[in-house]
């Protein structure tokens, strides 16, 4: 199963996180399908930038949102087409 979730990036004690589709079984950092947005929590407001169209793709494939991810697309919706 699939699942898309954070990846921890950074130094010791500055994380920074990217958001990546992964097999479920894999460990947290290792070998990904795919990079489909970023997350920086030590600026203020935290940076976070999503790819809402992949993301939606990798969904309607079968992918799973971890609980983090899911706020994070709830807090920062896709912006309006225009």
């Amino acid at each position: 199963m699939l699942m898309i979730r954070l990846a921890r990036f950074g130094a010791k004690k500055k994380p920074f996180y990217r958001v990546v589709v992964i097999e479920k079984e894999r460990a947290r950092d290792s070998r990904n399908l795919e990079v489909v947005g970023q997350y920086n929590p030590l600026t203020t407001p935290a940076q976070v930038k999503l790819d809402h169209e992949r993301i939606a793709y990798w969904t309607r494939n079968g992918a799973q949102l971890s609980d983090t991810v899911s706020r994070l697309l709830k807090n920062n919706p896709a912006p309006a087409a225009v």
